[in-house]
């Protein structure tokens, strides 16, 4: 079997991508879209890192038609304007790729809404960013949402009493509750999709380990985790590799409605992208509909 990789996209052309993020796989998510013909909205919420994204793209892409757009995913009311403005633009939304995300800041921090900023960043701001978009991604045929896991979902347990690490931060285990619940919520965004019709296809992804300045950015260059980004980078795949499971779960043929995608070799850690294994615990319908709840009163986002 052909290994896939990001020529193997079918052609994007006529079709409009959001993705999430101005660095690391997010940037290699857009790159690759547009090279395949999409036209790609780059949202972050640093103009600087989107602009310094847009002219990478463009200039390993001359004929890519990509912009920035300002979205700051640990504020609601960012989110709320960003799908204003957009709606305002376009009629439709064709593939949605939630993959920003912060990792294990050492100290507990909060959103302007006050969530814990893992939960508020990684989760209910891309849980609130589909809700304000789904009118858009209605409107376009066979359109797809990606939600960007991680491998420390599957150490990742969804603590109601504390969702917001109040009582008790442990930057690890808030990060693999975050990551949980973007898997968990690609798997009930699909089953309600297919029960009130949406026509859109709910999908997850995860990049194994890869060579992005997420663990720098975060925990800090000098961290445990961060060091070990920075001695041992050679078990880190590539960037442009790490992204490849988003990019299969938002274009390729053969993936199916409800998903988990990630890299094949060396316990999902890297390799080309295929069918992940889904943790145990993300399978439980009952806590995903309760927290998809819990969701929409925290954001007061409806999915209607």
């Amino acid at each position: 079997m052909t290994k896939w990789a990001a020529a193997n996209i079918p052609s994007q052309q006529g079709r409009l991508a959001v993705v999430t993020g101005t660095g690391g796989l997010g940037v290699e998510n857009a790159l690759a879209l547009a090279r395949a013909g999409a036209e790609v909205l780059v949202a972050g919420r640093n103009p600087a890192r989107g602009a310094e994204a847009v002219a990478r793209i463009a200039a390993a892409a001359p004929a890519a038609r990509v912009r920035f757009e300002a979205l700051d995913l640990a504020s609601l009311a960012s989110v709320a304007a960003f799908a204003e403005r957009l709606a305002a633009r376009h009629d439709r939304v064709d593939i949605l790729i939630n993959n920003a995300g912060v990792m294990t800041p050492p100290r507990r921090l909060v959103t302007a809404d006050g969530f814990e900023l893992q939960l508020g960043a990684n989760y209910l701001g891309h849980f609130a960013l589909t809700g304000r978009l789904l009118p858009l991604l209605r409107n376009a045929e066979q359109s797809r949402v990606v939600a960007l896991s991680s491998i420390a979902a599957r150490g990742g347990a969804i603590d109601f009493d504390d969702l917001n690490a109040e009582a008790s931060y442990r930057p690890m285990a808030v990060y693999s509750q975050s990551k949980l619940a973007c898997l968990m919520f690609a798997l009930e965004f699909q089953r309600r999709s297919e029960a009130a019709g949406w026509g859109v296809a709910g999908m997850a992804a995860h990049p194994g380990i890869a060579r992005t300045s997420l663990l720098h950015n975060a925990p800090g260059r000098w961290s445990a985790s961060g060091l070990t980004r920075s001695l041992l980078w050679f078990l880190f795949q590539p960037a442009e590799q790490g992204a490849l499971p988003a990019l299969y779960a938002a274009a390729a043929l053969e993936v199916s409605p409800g998903g988990y995608y990630g890299p094949q070799g060396l316990s999902e850690l890297r390799g080309s992208p295929g069918p992940a294994r889904i943790p145990p615990q993300a399978l439980d319908g009952t806590v995903a509909a309760r927290l998809w709840e819990r969701s929409e009163a925290l954001t007061s986002v409806s999915f209607g």
